[in-house]
């Protein structure tokens, strides 16, 4: 079963409150998707760990429901 872009943002927007989120759907399918998440959250970590907290956002919905995200992250400037 396919996620849309709206599960996708709210999942996001449930762990990180503050988040401006953009998700787009890059093949039409559900699946392949590219996000952008500007958080506070992520000021002064690596953008290694600001992924993660994006992942785990998803609640391991990564490689099986959702097959691929392009994650754009980064904190406010």
């Amino acid at each position: 079963m396919a996620m849309s872009a709206a599960e996708i943002e709210d999942m996001i927007k449930s762990a990180l409150p503050d988040a401006r989120i953009t998700v787009e759907d890059l093949a039409g399918d559900g699946e392949h998707y590219a996000a952008t998440v500007v958080s506070e959250q992520f000021r002064g970590i690596s953008r290694v760990r600001q992924h993660q907290l994006v992942y785990a956002a998803l609640q391991g919905r990564m490689g099986g429901v959702l097959h691929a995200l392009a994650l754009q992250t980064s904190a406010p400037e």
